[in-house]
């Protein structure tokens, strides 16, 4: 006579390695879909890249610098200044951006920006160890031309590099200052960024460093009534301009 009980485990444990056996296919399944699913994640706007132009604009911030470069001359009252700029005063960055197609990893942009600030230079008479402030505002109009080089897109990301050369004008500038730079400026630039492949549009941040290559010191100074403030200029041989820019390009 066979053993019920026996019978009953044994009907048991067949239950259970059926049941153990189908959680594992489905476990399979699932993972198995999560890779595809990975793999043939659907891209947004595959044709975007294709085109031979297209438009956009860009908002940021950006911080203004001099690299200064001071004479040591000593003043007739036996002073000598020494000007640095020791912090950097954030501004504000807008422009438009337009983009030719050159081929599938390169594009030349142009991109004109208008960057709102101010520099606050410092100078220090070394002797006395007396203080001088003075904020100089520059509102640049900038015109940069740039190569674009792009990796290749991964699923909604597409890293990329960018430099070229620019050109400025400088609309803030205000006579009779103790600081007085020249209204035009140009130089190079380079940035890297990454852009976003959103449903409806391309959002790239984008950060660029920007170096400029002429002298902007205005050194004849007729525009000064007090001779006094002469000295601030006299203490400086040159100047050239430096800015890194932080932008949000939308495209």
């Amino acid at each position: 006579m066979k053993n019920n009980n026996f019978t009953d485990y044994s009907l048991y444990f067949s239950n259970m390695m059926c049941l153990k056996k189908i959680v594992y296919i489905i476990v399979l399944i699932l993972f198995a879909d999560h890779l595809f699913a990975q793999s043939r994640k659907v891209q947004n706007q595959p044709y975007a890249d294709a085109k031979l132009y297209h438009f956009g604009f860009h908002v940021g911030l950006h911080a203004q610098d001099l690299l200064l470069t001071n004479t040591g001359v000593t003043t007739e009252n036996g002073e000598t200044w020494f000007a640095e700029i020791p912090a950097y005063s954030p501004g504000f960055s807008v422009g438009v951006i337009g983009d030719l197609f050159v081929n599938p990893y390169m594009n030349l942009r142009l991109s004109p920006t208008i960057h709102f600030g101010d520099k606050v230079v410092y100078f220090r008479e070394i002797a006395g160890d007396e203080e001088k402030r003075f904020s100089v505002r520059s509102n640049y109009v900038s015109l940069p031309l740039d190569l674009k080089i792009s990796s290749m897109r991964l699923n909604n990301y597409r890293p990329y590099v960018l430099g070229g050369v620019y050109g400025a004008l400088d609309l803030g500038r205000k006579k009779g200052n103790p600081l007085l730079m020249k209204q035009m400026d140009y130089g190079f630039e380079f940035g890297i960024g990454c852009t976003v492949y959103m449903p409806f549009f391309r959002l790239a941040p984008e950060i660029k460093f920007k170096f400029g290559l002429t002298d902007v010191l205005e050194k004849d100074r007729t525009d000064l009534t007090n001779e006094a403030d002469k000295v601030f200029t006299n203490a400086l041989s040159k100047a050239t301009t430096r800015m890194i820019v932080f932008t949000f390009n939308f495209e």
